[in-house]
């Protein structure tokens, strides 16, 4: 007995007409007959599908045809099939998109298509001394490429020196900033009066912007701007980072 066979026997004993099994498995009623006769074949997301629709084991409703194919279920195959069957609906649909990524990409590669750059950002040079940040305009820079370790919303890198970060950014080390807007508790890029530094924003109720160090034992390290106080402050970029709460004295 073929697949067809098969196929058609199952969806009558569940009392399903062909018209409803088509409506179940997105597809027309005439596609669910040229499956039965055999004159075609379920593409993957429609087989994927017929799994719950006829609620049947796989590899026994497509024995044969895979046999034919050369392609029999092994014992890791029908237990990767029973893993998507107790996925939710969301779960499947997150798998056939990721098998059909990677069937494009192998396509791409077998049509000898060569793989995508590595994306590059921006890393501003010049460190300065504690908190401090690279300037980020009017200075050199080199492009690195960055790997799926990068948050793929960073823009650019500075690289931080000195302890007023640490331990959440350590000196020497790059912070990846992108230009979204800066809330309460975020660490932004700032210039303040023409210096740059990198800190913990907070604005009160009153007007007064704190930028505070991480490392609270640098505290010492900590800006205070008052609204008359006649200091120019500009945002320069968010940086990428889970910070910790804000000092309990704000």
């Amino acid at each position: 007995m073929n697949f067809g066979n098969r196929l058609q026997r199952r969806r009558e004993e569940l009392d399903l007409s062909r018209g409803e099994l088509a409506a179940m498995l997105g597809v027309t009623p005439s596609a669910v007959s040229n499956y039965e006769n055999s004159v075609s074949f379920p593409k993957e997301p429609v087989l994927l599908r017929l799994f719950d629709c006829l609620e049947t084991d796989p590899n026994a409703l497509f024995r044969d045809s895979f046999r034919q194919k050369g392609k029999t279920l092994s014992a890791g195959e029908r237990r990767l099939v029973e893993d998507y069957r107790a996925l939710s609906a969301p779960g499947r649909e997150a798998v056939r998109t990721l098998l059909q990524s990677l069937r494009s990409w192998q396509a791409d590669l077998e049509a000898g298509k060569p793989e995508p750059e590595p994306r590059q950002i921006p890393l501003y040079r010049s460190p300065a001394a504690a908190g401090y940040t690279a300037p980020v305009f009017g200075e050199d820079f080199d492009y690195i490429s960055v790997g799926d370790d990068v948050p793929s919303s960073a823009e650019y890198a500075v690289r931080i020196q000195g302890d007023s970060m640490a331990p959440w950014i350590e000196d020497g080390e790059a912070a990846y900033v992108n230009r979204d807007p800066l809330g309460p508790g975020d660490v932004g890029i700032f210039c303040v009066d023409g210096e740059l530094f990198c800190k913990q924003y907070y604005r009160d109720p009153g007007g007064v912007v704190y930028l505070f160090s991480l490392n609270r034992a640098r505290a010492d390290a900590d800006i205070v701007l008052l609204p008359s106080g006649g200091r120019s402050l500009v945002c320069l970029g968010r940086v990428i980072l889970r910070a910790p709460p804000l000092p309990g004295r704000v």
